[in-house]
C-alpha cells in the first residue's frame, strides 16, 4: 500500500490564473510567483496517483491571509475528497492568525475534514502570539478527534521560498501544546526529531509527534532515513511528497540509496500512514 499525506490541490481558477491571487497574499506569491512552482487540481493529483500506484493521498489547500479565499479553497478540497472517497484524505487548511480562523476550522472539521493542515506560518511573527493562535485550533482537532499537520523546518541551511522564521522552540512548545492529539510536522519536523532520545522531558512531548518526508531530497541527504529511524523509530515516519513539488518515486529512490531494508520502506511508503488513518492495510 502507498500512502501519501502531504499533497496540494487548488481550484481551476487559481491553477488558470494565480496572479490574480497575489494581491493581500505575500505568502502565496511567495511560493508560487515563480513560473517552475506548480499547481495542481485534482484532476492532476488522481492522475499521478493512478499512474505511480499511490492508493490514497491527504490532500489540502493553502493557508489564506483572506478567510473567504480559505473558504472557498476547503469547499473544493472536501467536494474533490466526495469525489474520490477511497483515494482522498481532505484536511482543512487556514491562516492560524486570521481573525475567525477557528470557525473555519470547525465548519470544515463539522463536513468532514479529517484535521487541519497544512498550517503555517511564514512571515514574521512572535512566537508566542503564534502559540496562542494555534490553541483554538488544537482545541477544535482533540475535540473532533482529528489530526493537525503543520509545516516546520531546519532553523540552518540556505534560503528557499516558504523557508519559516520559526524555531525548533516554536515546534517544540506546539508539540507540548498538542499532548494528546496527533501531530504530523511537515519536512521531517526541522530536525525535531532528533531530540526525542536525548531527555525523558523530550520523548514524552512528543510521543504523539509524527514526521513526514515532505520536499526531503531538497533538504537533507539519504541518511536521514537511517537517522530518523535510529532517534523516533521507523513508525513514527510518514511519506510525503509535498505533490507537486516531487513525486513520490523520488522519495523511494533515496530510500533505496539509505540502504534501508524492504520492510522499512514499506513502513513508510504506506503502513504507517495506513495506521496512523485508520485504514486496512
Amino acid at each position: 500500500m502507498k500512502i501519501d499525506v502531504h499533497t496540494h490541490i487548488f481550484p481551476p481558477a487559481v491553477v488558470g490564473n494565480r496572479g490574480a491571487y497575489f494581491a493581500g497574499e505575500p505568502a502565496f506569491r511567495l511560493l508560487y510567483d515563480g513560473p517552475k512552482s506548480r499547481l495542481v487540481s485534482v484532476e492532476g493529483l488522481i492522475e499521478v496517483m493512478d499512474r505511480d500506484e499511490i492508493d490514497r493521498a491527504v490532500t489540502f489547500g493553502f493557508p489564506w491571509n483572506n478567510l473567504e479565499l480559505a473558504r472557498r479553497h476547503n469547499d473544493y478540497v472536501l467536494e474533490a475528497a466526495a469525489r474520490y472517497p477511497d483515494r482522498l484524505v481532505p484536511l482543512a487548511c487556514v491562516f492560524p492568525l486570521a481573525p475567525g480562523s477557528a470557525h473555519e476550522a470547525d465548519r470544515c472539521l463539522r463536513q468532514g475534514a479529517r484535521g487541519l493542515g497544512e498550517l503555517a506560518i511564514y512571515g514574521p511573527c512572535d512566537e508566542n502570539r503564534a502559540l496562542e493562535a494555534f490553541r483554538p485550533l488544537v482545541d477544535l482537532v482533540n475535540r473532533h478527534n482529528a489530526f493537525l499537520l503543520v509545516h516546520a523546518n531546519e532553523p540552518v541551511g540556505h534560503l528557499y521560498p516558504g523557508k519559516a522564521p520559526m524555531g525548533l522552540r516554536f515546534y517544540y512548545e506546539l508539540a507540548r501544546l498538542c499532548r494528546g492529539v496527533r501531530l504530523i510536522l511537515a519536512h521531517w519536523g526541522g530536525g525535531l526529531g532528533f531530540y526525542e532520545n536525548l531527555k525523558r522531558e523530550a520523548s514524552e512531548v512528543l510521543a504523539n509527534v509524527f514526521y513526514d518526508t515532505a520536499a526531503s531530497p531538497y533538504l537533507y541527504q539519504p541518511a536521514i532515513y537511517i537517522q530518523m529511524i535510529q532517534a523516533v523509530g521507523v513508525e513514527k515516519i510518514l511519506l510525503g511528497s509535498d505533490f507537486p513539488l516531487l513525486r513520490v518515486e523520488r522519495y523511494r529512490k533515496e530510500m533505496e540509496e539509505a540502504g534501508l531494508e524492504e520492510r522499512f520502506i514499506a513502513a513508510i511508503m504506506g503502513e504507517n500512514a495506513a495506521r496512523f488513518l485508520g485504514l486496512p492495510s
